[in-house]
């Protein structure tokens, strides 16, 4: 079962001179890695490398930013798909400490880092969320709303023509739960729309 985290951890090493600073955050996509990257680089301009992986809904990403190839991007994301991780950003901001560390060295700073920063982390299991699209009579949104409030739905947008439409999401474990216990309570007035 994948993981993600419930909020950023951090963790700083100091090996021959060199100071690493590691962050571990959750993140949505790459784009939003990207945008935190960039933050990073502006806070450190002093530093001589900001380093990442990134785990996210199918998307990786491991990025040496100027180490030698395969020693910094490539062991974090490791370590992020060991500890079965999504939707995890890892970031390590390097500033030179004058002593080179040679390839392992560079490997294990950046894994051990990495690794560090999951120790202080609090972990929780994803679970997916699927969309759904019901449509109903009006009589029947005061009910259908109070049914998706108790059952944890999310997203819902709300459509008024000559019936209601509505469009939300909720985990998958509670799907034929909620749709069973909404078939019974509007007694066949609900149906079921495809989901664009």
């Amino acid at each position: 079962m994948p993981f993600t985290l419930a909020q950023p951890a951090h963790s700083t090493l100091e090996i021959k001179k060199s100071r690493f600073i590691c962050c571990v955050e959750p993140v949505r996509d790459r784009s939003a890695a990207q945008l935190r990257v960039a933050a990073l680089k502006a806070a450190h301009p002093g530093a001589v490398h900001v380093c990442w992986a990134l785990l996210a809904g199918g998307q990786s990403a491991a990025v040496d930013d100027g180490e030698p190839s395969g020693t910094a991007g490539m062991p974090m994301l490791n370590v992020l798909r060991h500890q079965e991780l999504d939707g995890v950003l890892a970031t390590v901001v390097r500033y030179f400490g004058g002593v080179k560390l040679g390839a392992g060295g560079l490997v294990r700073a950046y894994t051990d880092a990495v690794a560090q920063a999951l120790l202080q982390a609090d972990k929780v299991a994803l679970q997916k969320r699927v969309a759904l699209r019901c449509r109903v009579p009006y009589a029947l949104e005061g009910l259908l709303r109070r049914q998706l409030a108790a059952a944890g739905a999310s997203d819902l947008v709300v459509a008024h023509a000559g019936l209601v439409d509505f469009a939300f999401s909720l985990l998958e474990s509670e799907r034929s739960r909620l749709v069973a216990e909404l078939n019974e309570a509007c007694h066949g007035q609900l149906a079921w729309l495809a989901v664009d």
